[in-house]
């Protein structure tokens, strides 16, 4: 795939606010032909939408965002970029496919698939409600990207056009972590499928879908407000994330973990004994202990 998204049909669950929004405004920037999103947050996701479409029909006659003269986002006599909301709520599986077939219907596929949306309880596994916390959670991080995957997978097999899927995971799906048993296992099985669905389209000769699957460490968007950062794993900026992901699933890097502290934490929890490891992650790391004061917004 080309440096930018210039021509694809972009999709981006949790569209409306933190990490989605920004993702929107990216594929937005680079003249994405058309930007989907998807958010049950319905005054939010309204807003983005009133403020992408003005941005673009302000490109219309101007080099909007500093692109070229005549690019998708500032082409003469009109925007190539179309902005496409939907209201859903992923935690109601049954209006996935509901909802994908409306996208189809309308832009007849989707090229890049943004699986973003996802939400955190912070608290003690038996705090945890079934409903409300721990099927929530699962529903919304690891059901709601394999469902809606599936609903656009086979028109990318179909496709000759290069296509991308990226899975929004987290460090929490590489490292058990207290306060977070059923957000870790959410992410664990992100994890777990979206690398196997990456292998299987390798072996079975759809190079031209690529899976990225990321697992960053704690973000600066108010979702985690009150977790720490352990050591040498800095709580991350959202612009920093966002050109990093962007790069990489461009590039159809396999694998994305941010920081680099989070790859050698994997690589020594999987050499060390399991006690030897829970020494180092709670009393030198600091890992264990990084959820103690969170205070985040959860979803």
């Amino acid at each position: 795939m080309a440096r930018t998204v210039r021509g694809a049909r972009v999709l981006i669950t949790g569209a409306a606010s933190g990490m989605g929004r920004l993702y929107a405004e990216r594929a937005v920037r680079e003249g994405a032909r058309a930007v989907v999103l998807w958010d049950r947050d319905e005054v939010a996701l309204t807003r983005l939408t009133d403020r992408l479409r003005a941005e673009i029909l302000a490109g219309r006659t101007a080099a909007a965002w500093g692109a070229p003269p005549r690019s998708p986002s500032s082409a003469a006599g009109g925007a190539a970029t179309s902005v496409h909301p939907y209201v859903i709520d992923l935690g109601e599986l049954g209006a996935i496919a509901q909802t994908a077939q409306a996208v189809r219907k309308e832009l007849d596929g989707i090229d890049i698939l943004i699986n973003n949306a996802g939400i955190v309880r912070g608290k003690f596994f038996w705090e945890h409600d079934n409903g409300e916390d721990t099927r929530a959670t699962m529903q919304v991080n690891a059901l709601a990207p394999m469902y809606t995957t599936r609903e656009f997978l086979p028109g990318m097999l179909s496709s000759a056009r290069e296509a991308r899927i990226v899975n929004i995971a987290s460090a929490a799906g590489t490292l058990a972590n207290p306060r977070m048993s059923v957000y870790a296992a959410s992410k664990w099985a992100v994890i777990g499928w979206s690398d196997s669905l990456r292998i299987e389209l390798e072996q079975e000769g759809f190079g031209h879908v690529k899976v990225t699957t990321v697992a960053p460490s704690y973000i600066d968007t108010g979702m985690f407000e009150g977790a720490r950062g352990p050591l040498l794993t800095p709580v991350l900026t959202p612009e920093y994330v966002i050109d990093r992901v962007w790069r990489a699933m461009l590039a159809g890097k396999p694998m994305l973990l941010l920081p680099w502290s989070v790859g050698l934490a994997k690589t020594l929890k999987g050499v060390l004994p399991t006690r030897a490891w829970d020494a180092l992650a709670g009393r030198v790391f600091g890992v264990y202990g990084s959820m103690d004061h969170f205070t985040g917004r959860g979803d």
